[in-house]
């Protein structure tokens, strides 16, 4: 018994401490999540402009092997996908150019051009946050044949521009130049 209350008095500064910390926090709101959403986009969007400025432009064509999408054309997907999954996300309505087939676009593959789509595709998901109803974002939507939450989506649409993203600093090495420093926050 005296084994146990010596324990049990040990134990009990560390679960004080612990508790304290328990008591302190906050529950999140759906307007919270929105706010850091829109956060983490503008921060997406700084970090992306980077690469796409890192990149000289007489190397956007650049592609590592010829069986794969250029930089230009990654940053182009990049921005496509940008629209369609949020638009699916949020039902918010897309620039005209969501339809396109800005990759295989001759026009479409200069730095301007480029940075024009990017910016935009990062603009209207900033704003497609904004002004969405964050109380459907519980509501399922058919996508790729699969049934998510609208907010699944909206993550994923996340997830697919950090992918792409990543993916071109292969290309920006292969050409001898260092990459923009990670920014986590």
């Amino acid at each position: 018994m005296k084994n146990i209350i010596t324990k049990l008095v040990l134990c009990l500064p560390i679960l004080l401490f612990v508790s304290s910390f328990t008591a302190k926090a906050q529950s999140l709101t759906s307007e919270d999540i929105r706010q850091q959403l829109v956060k983490e986009w503008q921060r997406a969007k700084a970090y992306t402009i980077e690469y796409l400025n890192t990149m000289s432009a007489d190397k956007y064509s650049f592609k590592a092997v010829d069986s794969i999408r250029s930089f230009s054309q990654q940053m182009l997907h990049l921005a496509q996908a940008n629209l369609f999954f949020m638009s699916t996300g949020t039902d918010q309505t897309p620039p005209s150019f969501l339809k396109e087939d800005l990759e295989h676009s001759a026009t479409a593959q200069s730095k301007d051009s480029v940075m024009y789509y990017v910016t935009t595709s990062y603009d209207y998901c900033i704003d497609a946050l904004k002004n969405t109803d964050v109380n459907k974002w519980g509501d399922k939507k058919k996508i790729f044949g699969m049934e998510e939450t609208r907010f699944a989506i909206i993550l994923k649409a996340f997830e697919h521009q950090t992918h792409h993203r990543g993916q071109t600093t292969i290309y920006i090495r292969l050409q001898g130049i260092r990459p923009p420093q990670e920014r986590l926050f």
